[in-house]
Formats: structure tokens, sequence, C-alpha cells
């Protein structure tokens, strides 16, 4: 719920800092004495339009702050919304929303002391207060909310999501069906392209590791010449370069057989003698593999070209398919997976196509079956929001929940019919009103007067009081067109909403009637500062109470300060009454 507001340079208000109490508050004040500029500055931290008027004037900038403490309700809502965005840090349940609006044009958006978009401060916004009365955040309006909450008051959540389960699964086959049947022509081309890269592969051979032992066989035989002539050179040295002249290996041997007469003499050198013969042994291992190897030489053109051109085709693989042999062959492989697969599509198609009816033939069932529930839940509802509108002096007027559903030729089998369909089912919900009788029933948007407006929201959420999970309701101009009999109606439902449902209420009124029932009673007044003209707002204690509803009765005097003693009392009386009712039902 709002716990506190913080406005700075806006309009008429130089600073204000309010805090806003649990339970229902109320706001009074003379006309113009600033009480809609501060649901204005409600409007704009919400995400409202940002007007460069509203900005003080003298000043180059306005200021307003909500600071809200989140029920685990509300948390479970938009620590997701924070936690995407790393907005979350460790405020635990708290939320600071905050908007600046600057004289240059620019208006910054924050949440948590982080500056977000406007769209993100919005989405978290939406589900923590609703302002009534003055056209904006009437989320009772807006078409697309009447199912949810219609589902909420007949207790549909479970059914609407299996639906919706069941509605995601056949998506999910029908994206694959319409992946295998693609256009013809561009899955012929498909196969064309996957047959030969399958084909030039596979014709290729290609070897992991073959790459590297063809350059090697390349670079042996492009420098045979070279090769030979070295490893010739040193043979003759290491046999002797001709007759005359002695080998490395016999002069080994001489080195040998003396280092052998010198263990003879000195023991102690016999290591000597070891590691020598076994330099010999290791000389005489080198010697036979370079002759053999020499032998082996042989200046070889036709197995060049062969090298060559194996290289330049595993180099045009490359080019086509990947960077190297074990990505080529990773792409053949994938190719002939994706060959069986298209393949045997026409066998999987006919499995989907059965599939895909199975499931629009369960949708349509469980639809249908929650499309009951909801017509009868409709009905109740109705009932319900036409005697809350009664007791708020509307009588005769009618509400009535309207349910369209749409043929469509591929659509869900309900019965006969194949209906259009999405997650919430096969309904379009939409709520309808009439105010004055013989009048056609109108969607609501369209037919509601303000204050109208501010009481049909009352008493739809005094019907959809249990499940309405909006935390904080504002109401501005609800008491408009009616009296003192009638505000004590709406004083009792309102604060009902805050017994009841735990709601926290903002009220703007003119009615002492309905003043009476506050919790917390706030007086909005303008006053002058240095020549300035601001707004203040002062929080009443007992008797501050009966003078500001003296004030609001427009009599003087202590008959006007009885009544307005009286009007407390009975609001009091009336409290205590709807709170045993409520223990009582807890019990």
């Amino acid at each position: 719920m709002l716990t506190e507001l913080y406005i700075r340079n806006f309009a008429i208000i130089d600073e204000l800092r309010l805090p806003i109490a649990p339970g229902f508050n109320v706001l009074t004040g003379e006309t113009g004495a600033g009480k809609s500029i501060i649901l204005d500055a409600v409007t704009l931290v919400l995400g409202g339009r940002a007007d460069l008027t509203a900005i003080r004037a003298g000043c180059s900038e306005a200021h307003v702050e909500a600071t809200f403490t989140l029920s685990p309700a509300a948390q479970v809502m938009i620590a997701p919304l924070l936690a995407d965005e790393g907005l979350d840090d460790e405020a635990g349940d708290a939320l600071l929303l905050a908007r600046e609006l600057r004289a240059n044009g620019r208006n910054i958006s924050r949440v948590n002391g982080r500056t977000v978009t406007l769209a993100l401060l919005r989405q978290i916004a939406a589900p923590l207060i609703d302002i009534h009365g003055q056209g904006e955040h009437l989320s009772l309006l807006k078409p697309r909310s009447h199912l949810p909450l219609l589902d909420s008051y007949a207790r549909l959540t479970a059914e609407r999501t299996a639906v919706a389960r069941e509605v995601n699964q056949l998506h999910k086959l029908q994206r694959e069906l319409e992946a295998l049947r693609r256009d013809e022509r561009i899955l012929a081309q498909r196969i064309d392209m996957l047959q030969f890269q399958v084909k030039e592969i596979d014709a290729a051979k290609l070897e992991p590791g073959e790459e590297e032992e063809l350059r090697a066989e390349r670079a042996r035989l492009a420098n045979v010449e070279q090769i030979m002539r070295h490893a010739g050179e040193a043979l003759r040295l290491m046999n002797g370069i001709d007759d005359d002249s002695q080998s490395i290996g016999d002069m080994v041997g001489q080195a040998e057989r003396a280092l052998d007469q010198l263990a003879r003499f000195d023991a102690s050198r016999v290591s000597l003698l070891e590691r020598w013969q076994g330099l010999a042994f290791q000389l005489e291992e080198l010697v036979t593999e370079l002759d053999d190897y020499q032998q082996e030489l042989e200046f070889n053109p036709a197995r060049l070209n062969e090298v060559e051109e194996r290289l330049e085709l595993i180099a045009s693989l490359k080019r086509k398919y990947g960077p190297d042999i074990p990505a080529v062959l990773a792409l053949r492989d994938r190719a002939a997976a994706e060959l069986e697969t298209i393949n045997r599509s026409e066998e999987r198609a006919a499995e989907l196509d059965a599939a895909q009816d199975r499931y629009l033939r369960r949708v349509g069932q469980m639809a249908q079956a929650l499309s009951q529930k909801r017509r009868a839940a409709a009905e109740k509802l109705s009932a319900v929001a036409e005697q809350q509108l009664a007791d708020l002096r509307m009588e005769g007027t009618r509400f009535q929940v309207d349910f369209q559903v749409e043929p469509l030729e591929d659509g869900a089998y309900v019965g006969e019919q194949r209906l259009a369909f999405d997650q919430t089912g096969i309904d379009r919900a939409e709520f309808l009103l009439s105010t004055n009788p013989g009048e056609p029933l109108k969607p609501m948007a369209k037919i509601a007067s303000g204050g109208e407006t501010a009481r049909l929201m009352l008493a739809l959420k005094t019907a959809l009081t249990a499940v309405d999970a909006t935390p904080t309701l504002i109401f501005d101009e609800i008491d408009q067109g009616i009296g003192g009999r009638v505000g004590d109606i709406v004083g009792r439902k309102l604060w009902r909403l805050t017994a009841a449902a735990e709601h926290q209420v903002i009220v703007v009124t003119h009615l002492p009637q309905l003043a009476g029932y506050g919790d917390v009673h706030y007086r909005v007044r303008k006053q002058v500062n240095d020549g300035r003209t601001i707004t203040a707002v002062q929080q009443l204690d007992d008797d501050g109470r009966i003078e500001e509803l003296a004030a609001m009765l427009g009599t003087q005097g202590e008959h006007a300060r009885g009544g307005a003693a009286n009007i407390l009392q009975q609001a009091a009386k009336a409290k205590a009454e709807i709170k045993g009712q409520k223990n009582k039902n807890n019990s």
C-alpha cells in the first residue's frame, strides 16, 4: 500500500510530505485548495502524462515520489519485474517510485532510485493503485480486464489455467506442423541442397588429421632433391667421404676400444665406457634409419600432383562448409539428419494433423465448460452489482456481462460449431451498463458520467472485493450528485473495502457524512507564504475533525459542532457493526 507521498514544486505545492495510513484516508477542503493537485501528482508518479505547466512557476523542475509497502501478494506480482531489471536490491517489501519534470522538456522516471523507462514504471505501478473518478487508471473500464475479473469472482482461475496450458501445447504442435508444411518449392530446393552437400562430402572421404599429413607430404615431395642431397651428405660424413677417409663409425669404435683399456686400469671410469657404448649404439641406429630413408626417397611428380589436388579439394570443402575437416563432417551429419526429418515429414505431418484435431476437440470441450461457468457467475455478479448501485442512488441501473464468440473455420470444436479461441478460452466478455430505464445496455466507458463512473467503480469494487488484488483504491468526485443520506451509505461501503478486503482507500470528498468514516482525516487548504500561494495539508485530531465536518455542513456554532459529532458517532457505530460481522464470519 501507499505509505508516503512527497511532492515538490508541483503546481501550487511548494513542498509536501504526506504520510498515508492504512485503512480509510479522507481528504477534504475548499474547492481549489489543491486536493485534485495531490491526485494529479499521484497520477504522474504512476506513469501518467507529463504536463510541463504543472511545474511551479519560477522553478526549473517538479518532483513527485511515492513510497509503497508491498504485501506478500503484491511482491509476487512485482518482484519478478524488479529482479529482471536489477531493481530489487535489498529493499525487501519497500518500493519507491519517482517522476521528475524539467522545464527543458525532459522527464525522468525512477524505481528504487534508479532511472527506468516510463513504460517500465507504468508496468510496475499498474497493480498497485486504481484511481477512480478522473478517467485515468480505471482498470474496470478496460474491456481486457473484465474476463480475468469475472474468472476471479467465479474462482475459475484453475480452469482458466488448464485451458491456457492445453492451448499452449496446441500452439507448439501447430508451429511444428507449419514448419513441416512450408512451401513445397522451397522445401524441394532445400532437399536438393542437402543431398548435394551430403554427396559431395561423402565423395571426398575425409579423415580427421588428413590435411596435416598431406601438407607434410607435400613439403617432402616438393623438396625431394634437397632432402636427398642433405641425407646423402650426412651419410657420407658418417660412413666416410671416400675409401681413404675414416668413417664416424670407425672413429667411434676406436674411441670405444681406448675407453675399454682406460676402464681396465681405472675401474672408476667404467661409466664413461658404458655411456660411450650407448652413444655408439644410437649412432649405428641413426645411420641405418637414415640409409633406409634415403633408399625410399624418389622424385615423384605424379604423387605431388595427387597431394596438391587433394589439398585443393579439402580447401574447397572448407570454404563451403566449415573451418576444418571436423566442422565439414559435422555439417554433413546435420544435413543428413535434416534430410531424414524431411523425408519422413509426410508421416510426421499426418501424426501432427491427428494430434491437432484431438487438441482442438479437447480445448473446445474445456473452453465450453469454462464458458458455461462464466455465464452462471455473470448472472450472480450482475445481481450483486445492481443491488450495490441501487444502494448508491442509481436505482434502475442495469448491469450485464456481454459474451461474444467468433466462428472460425479452423477453430476449436464446440458442439456443432468451430470457434476462435486463445489462452483464455472462447469468450470475449465486456461489462455493459444502462443507467436509465428503457435505455439499451452499452459499454461502461461510453455511458457513465464522472460521478456515475466513480459510484459504478465503488459498486463493482464492492461486488468484487473478495478477489480484487489492487491494494490501494483512490476515489475522486464519488460524491458528485448525491446527498448526505447516500453519502453515509457510500462512506460505509468504502470503509467496508478496508475492513473486509484489507484495501487501503483514499477519498477526496465534500460530503461530511462520507468523511466521517475516515480512519485518518486530512484537511487541504491554501495559504500565502512570502507573497506566494501554496497548498498545505494537515492531519486532523478529533477536535479538528469536528471543526472541519461542521464547516462542511455549512453551518456554525454549537449546533454545527453537535451535528459533526453526531456524524462521527454514527460512523463509529457503523464501523463497529461491520467489524463485528467480520469477526463473526471469521469465527
